[in-house]
């Protein structure tokens, strides 16, 4: 780094240093507000196209040309088991039962759905507030951490989206009994479908808890594979809460929830094995005495 920048440097974490307790409090606000801010354009921009946000984005699970079912029944017919594989899930109509309810459901989906596409934004506003507070060596452990937790959340949404509510859909508006017609509620409908991807999105951010807790000391590699009947167990009830009580669902989501598992397993051990190479190399280099011959 040239001399020049380096002095700028000093001269921000000395600012930044020197705040009062209330001065972080103005700057984490602003980095608040501008948190809102992102959310909010994206919210009203989902907001003002109604017909597609609905037609599109959240009825798609409910029609039978979702890209999930014509993947899996093209599959069917590629590995030879013509339409066996092949889904999709019944015909049914959402009804309402209030006034506002169309209103509300609208203004509750862009909203999250403005918290979904500004959480890149959001994370790295995160990432602003606390890196001045960093060591040098603390931001290059952490480098690329907003990419890696934006990657995570919307493979997880992604995931929920195209695998868990295309099935739990299938399922929940198959299952019925004779006489009775499926007509789910608005509400009911995307209260699930909220179910399905924002909790998967943060579930996927386990590596990365994994990582800071293996960081600060608290898990360690054999802890992890010590407990994992226990963490098994953990992950099927974690499964059965976010998703409808069906196995198809719950299995759906175990799977990656153990994958994910293990991962963390990968990464805790390589945050062990880089720490104690660290203090290897600390103690070598304070185990060297220079000599000297006294005057």
């Amino acid at each position: 780094m040239p001399l020049d920048q380096q002095h700028e440097h000093d001269r921000k974490k000395d600012s930044r240093s020197e705040m009062s307790f209330f001065d972080h409090i103005i700057e984490l606000r602003t980095h608040i507000l501008r948190s809102v801010m992102a959310i909010s354009v994206v919210a009203i921009t989902c907001f003002l196209n109604k017909d597609f946000i609905f037609s599109t984005v959240i009825f798609g699970p409910k029609n039978p040309d979702f890209p999930t079912y014509r993947i899996i029944c093209n599959f069917s017919h590629w590995v030879g088991a013509g339409e066996n594989m092949c889904f999709s899930p019944p015909q049914f109509k959402l009804i309402t039962r209030e006034l506002g309810e169309v209103l509300m459901q609208h203004m509750y989906i862009s909203f999250w759905l403005g918290v979904i596409g500004a959480f890149p934004f959001i994370l790295w506003e995160f990432w602003r507030f606390i890196k001045p507070g960093l060591h040098e060596n603390e931001r290059k452990a952490v480098r690329g951490i907003v990419a890696i937790c934006t990657v995570l959340f919307l493979l997880g949404v992604a995931f929920g989206y195209y695998i868990v509510a295309p099935f739990a859909i299938s399922f929940l508006a198959g299952y019925t009994l004779e006489g009775l017609e499926v007509a789910p509620t608005l509400d009911s409908y995307v209260s699930y479908m909220t179910m399905f991807t924002l909790p998967m999105g943060l579930v996927f951010e386990l590596p990365v808890f994994a990582y800071f807790l293996a960081k600060i000391g608290v898990v360690g590699a054999a802890f992890l594979r010590t407990y994992r009947r226990q963490a098994i167990v953990i992950i099927l009830i974690i499964a059965a809460i976010i998703t409808p009580p069906d196995v198809v669902s719950q299995t759906l989501v175990a799977i990656p929830l153990f994958g994910l598992y293990e991962a963390s397993i990968l990464v805790v051990a390589r945050v062990q094995r880089l720490r104690e190479k660290a203090l290897k190399a600390a103690g070598n280099k304070s185990s060297q005495v220079t000599p000297y011959e006294e005057d």
